[in-house]
């Protein structure tokens, strides 16, 4: 596959899989308003899904659709950060997990609408806006939770301490990375880094939590090479009806 397919998989199946893991809160939040803001965010990132797919497929030329990639590949396929792979948790770890990548994707997708690919920008420039909501509302609820009652400073703590270890897929770099940049398409995850840190450490700081030591980095996600268990139960249950009935329509 070319590099260029490789990495709006990669963009697609993000929003894919932590859409999906969103969309299972339905009707579990604590409370009516984040039952709606989770939902409304999980569309958010399935509607942004529709479209880096349908590019990806465009980019392949082998007649596929955006539904196709999305319903139809098995798990090793799938070019996905473990972190948006992980299990829902409690409330508090769902929230932590979200503002770890929120702003990661803020920072991307900023410097993706200034791609020299315009089909790549214009995405971008349509996500971004989505996505800069979805930043502020992770941060505050992560300042709201940690500095909130000892009860869910612990529990967003933990969470902390427990996602931590996936942060560092988010900002390797790897060949696809490397020709994305030389072609001014996209750029290293690498130099997100920083501005990344900054703002986390901010963020946490507000929370009264602690940022954990270590750069230990769990990986495989985003080349494929080794995916959780997780993903494989979540896919059953979300491609079960295409697979059950194929070229079902509705």
């Amino acid at each position: 596959m070319s590099d260029l397919f490789t990495f709006l998989t990669r963009m697609g199946d993000n929003t894919l899989v932590l859409g999906h893991r969103l969309s299972e809160w339905c009707g579990h939040a604590p409370v009516l308003e984040e039952d709606i803001a989770l939902a409304n965010t999980a569309l958010d990132l399935i509607g942004q899904t529709q479209m880096w797919l349908g590019l990806a497929a465009q980019v392949e030329g082998a007649g596929r659709s955006a539904d196709d990639l999305a319903m139809l590949r098995d798990a090793w396929d799938f070019r996905n950060l473990l972190l948006v792979e992980r299990p829902n948790g409690d409330f508090g770890a769902t929230i932590m997990r979200q503002c770890l990548f929120d702003r990661f994707h803020l920072l991307l997708l900023d410097a993706l609408t200034h791609s020299t690919d315009t089909r790549i920008a214009a995405i971008a420039a349509k996500a971004v806006k989505e996505v800069r909501y979805h930043a502020d509302r992770s941060a505050e609820l992560v300042i709201g939770l940690g500095d909130g009652t000892a009860e869910s400073h612990t529990r967003m703590q933990t969470a902390l301490d427990a996602l931590w270890p996936y942060v560092g897929e988010m900002f390797t770099d790897d060949a696809t990375d490397t020709a994305m940049a030389a072609a001014g398409i996209a750029p290293l995850p690498s130099t997100l880094r920083a501005a990344w840190d900054t703002q986390m450490t901010d963020i946490l700081t507000q929370a009264t939590l602690t940022r954990p030591d270590g750069d230990f980095a769990h990986q495989g996600g985003k080349n494929g090479a080794q995916h959780s268990e997780h993903l494989g139960h979540m896919l059953s249950q979300m491609q079960w009806l295409q697979r059950a009935y194929p070229g079902a329509t509705w």
